[in-house]
């Protein structure tokens, strides 16, 4: 009984310490991204609305509060390009292959007004990530890939979404 009690004690102290320092999971809490009341009404324009990458860019507008309307009723077009996924050796082991990777995935987007007149030039958006590789394993760094991919999509509609909450912010002012 004591020690269950002093487990249950330890456990709730140490949730407390970790809360008390600021610690939250990567991806929750408020991402910072206050965009202005007349910014809130978009229309997404892409090459391909169903992607992964134009999911990830609706749901993170949509979480911070924009809402996505048909072109005649949105105060803003958000044009979006595909995005463009490279890999490239950085470095190679004694057998000749390849032992470390520079994943790098980037896009293009801009947005104009109801008017068609551009508000936000096209700017240009990238991540970077760097991923040690197993020539042994080559089943395990393919699921690896895949996942840092969804990720890097992710934070590159963070990206678009936190340039796009600052200028708008500056605009307004």
């Amino acid at each position: 009984m004591q020690r269950r009690l002093a487990s249950y004690t330890f456990i709730l102290g140490i949730t407390c310490l970790i809360s008390a320092c600021g610690f939250h999971l990567r991806g929750t809490g408020d991402s910072g991204t206050v965009v202005p009341d007349d910014w809130k009404s978009m229309h997404f324009v892409t090459g391909n609305p169903n992607s992964e990458f134009s999911r990830d860019i609706q749901s993170r507008f949509a979480a911070n509060g924009v809402q996505w309307m048909d072109k005649e009723n949105a105060n803003y077009n958000l044009s979006v390009s595909p995005e463009r996924f490279s890999q490239r050796n950085l470095s190679i082991n004694s057998e000749a292959r390849a032992a470390e990777f520079e994943l790098t995935m980037s896009t293009q987007f801009s947005v104009r007004d109801a008017d068609n007149n551009e508000v936000m030039p096209t700017t240009n958006v990238s991540v970077v990530r760097q991923m040690e590789n197993d020539p042994r394993n080559v089943v395990g760094k393919a699921d690896e890939v895949r996942i840092l991919q969804s990720e890097m999509r992710a934070e590159l509609a963070q990206q678009i979404m936190r340039r796009i909450g600052f200028f708008a912010s500056a605009s307004a002012r």
